[in-house]
């Protein structure tokens, strides 16, 4: 198979971008887990995290008791339904007990993540700008 000129230059600018796309993915990995790491040390965040994972198991436990659903289908319900994006789960509560256990588990579930985030927003925001600053106090030593 021969590539002429241009299609070379398509492919390899392609693969440029395709490679870029990859190491933002890493750099943003990286900054999550090390924003994970410190808020991980705050007692707030901790009390949080283990608030929404009881929360979790609790709408999990309850879809795959009242529901029926299998254990992945339920956990996948239980978490998806608090992260604030419209993802289409084609998943539905049949019963009136379990839609209103539905509304009342998004109501307390939504707030308890949405929190959570801000919390880790705000400690990788701070640890950035930490960085940053102790990036201008070793140039500034240098000089």
């Amino acid at each position: 198979m021969t590539f002429n000129l241009k299609t070379k230059y398509i492919f390899n600018k392609l693969l440029v971008v395709k490679e870029n796309e990859m190491l933002s993915f890493i750099l943003s990995t990286k900054r999550l887990l090390r924003g994970l790491w410190r808020a991980f040390k705050r007692p707030q965040f901790i009390s949080l995290f283990t608030t929404l994972s009881l929360i979790i198991f609790s709408g999990t436990m309850f879809y795959k008791g009242i529901e029926g659903w299998d254990w992945l289908d339920a956990l996948f319900f239980a978490v998806v339904s608090l992260i604030p994006t419209g993802v289409e789960t084609g998943l539905y509560p049949t019963s009136d007990f379990s839609k209103v256990f539905t509304m009342i588990y998004l109501v307390i579930g939504t707030g308890v993540m949405f929190i959570m985030l801000l919390m880790l927003g705000r400690t990788m925001i701070n640890f950035s700008s930490e960085e940053g600053e102790q990036e201008k106090l070793k140039k500034f030593s240098k000089n």
